[in-house]
């Protein structure tokens, strides 16, 4: 490796948290076992709040980025070797240890999961933390029984990342996809993602009452706040709903009556610290399900460098589908 490469940092300065651009050496690096040569990391909304300094990042200095995917240039005593295709997703990344924004890392060797061989770097990163989260969310929706004939799945920020990759996926599955987003320019995108119907995300993100008309079997959450309250409001009985982000907010202000009086089910998914065998089985099913022609249809790469203004972009919702950040450009 050569003697400087780059990373995007997190640091403070004169009580203000700032991230740029800069060239570390091996010996900056944290001490874990497995040295990776970075190639892709991906761009999640908790990466625009971390580079805007919205407090992600609990240890400073801090290299940002939640996921990577790389070679093993050094595996250690662990049970990887030099030339391992391998991905990291979660863990703690860009919070309490250093993450994907940088050309080498150091990292643990529990963290890794080797890349699926139908999959390209690329590709792995394309799908990212988002695609993974994603595939946890309808992999809970298959678990709890929701079926395609039970009626329509609404997922709430379609246009996103996680949302995008749902929608895809679901699609594929058969299942009846409508579409919440405020941008009505998407709808062509999400169209061809899969997307059958659409819904203004105005409707779901104003207060509404506490228990309203039956619509939705299913549905996966990025939003939060209002927006879920509203989905829960007007879930069918025994409807159940993933909720894995908060965009619009960590408040849920709703009521208890779409729980006791039609058995609806909110269920939680964390990508963050997820066990290492669902993290290997949600790989092994993107793998299966996800359609290739998709997944390029919704991924932009971009270089490091752009990361700063990126990281305004998706916090303001101006992203669409994925972002992946080539490290060495």
């Amino acid at each position: 490796m050569s003697k400087f490469f780059n990373a995007y940092m997190i640091r403070e300065e004169d009580g203000q948290r700032q991230s740029s651009l800069v060239q570390l050496q091996e010996a900056d690096l944290p001490d874990e076992e497995v040295l990776v040569a970075i190639q892709y990391s991906g761009l999640n909304y908790k990466d625009g709040l971390a580079l805007c300094g919205q407090g992600i990042a609990r240890r400073l200095p801090m290299v940002g980025g939640v996921d990577l995917v790389g070679e093993v240039v050094d595996g250690g005593s662990s049970d990887f070797k030099s030339g391992d295709k391998v991905l990291v997703n979660g863990w703690g990344l860009s919070e309490l240890h250093w993450g994907g924004y940088s050309q080498f890392q150091r990292l643990k060797p529990d963290w890794l999961v080797r890349v699926p061989e139908n999959f390209s770097e690329l590709e792995t990163m394309a799908i990212g933390t988002a695609g993974y989260t994603a595939m946890l969310c309808v992999m809970q929706l298959q678990a709890n029984g929701v079926k395609p004939e039970d009626g329509e799945i609404v997922v709430t920020g379609a246009a996103g990342g996680v949302g995008s990759v749902a929608i895809s996926l679901l699609s594929k599955l058969g299942y009846h996809v409508v579409a919440s987003t405020g941008r009505p320019q998407t709808h062509d995108y999400l169209s061809a993602l899969g997307a059958t119907d659409f819904i203004d995300r105005k409707s779901l993100s104003e207060p509404g009452k506490p228990f309203q008309a039956e619509r939705w079997a299913g549905g996966i959450d990025t939003v939060g706040d209002t927006t879920l309250a509203n989905v829960l409001a007007q879930s069918k009985y025994q409807a159940v709903i993933t909720c894995c982000g908060l965009a619009g907010g960590a408040d849920l202000p709703a009521s208890v009556l779409p729980f006791i009086l039609r058995g609806v089910r909110l269920i939680g998914v964390d990508s963050v610290m997820a066990p290492q065998a669902i993290r290997q089985k949600a790989w092994d099913l993107l793998d299966k399900h996800l359609p290739r022609e998709k997944l390029t249809e919704l991924t932009q790469v971009e270089p490091m460098s752009k990361l700063g203004s990126l990281a305004e972009d998706i916090i303001a919702g101006r992203i669409r589908g994925r972002v992946v950040i080539d490290v060495n450009s």
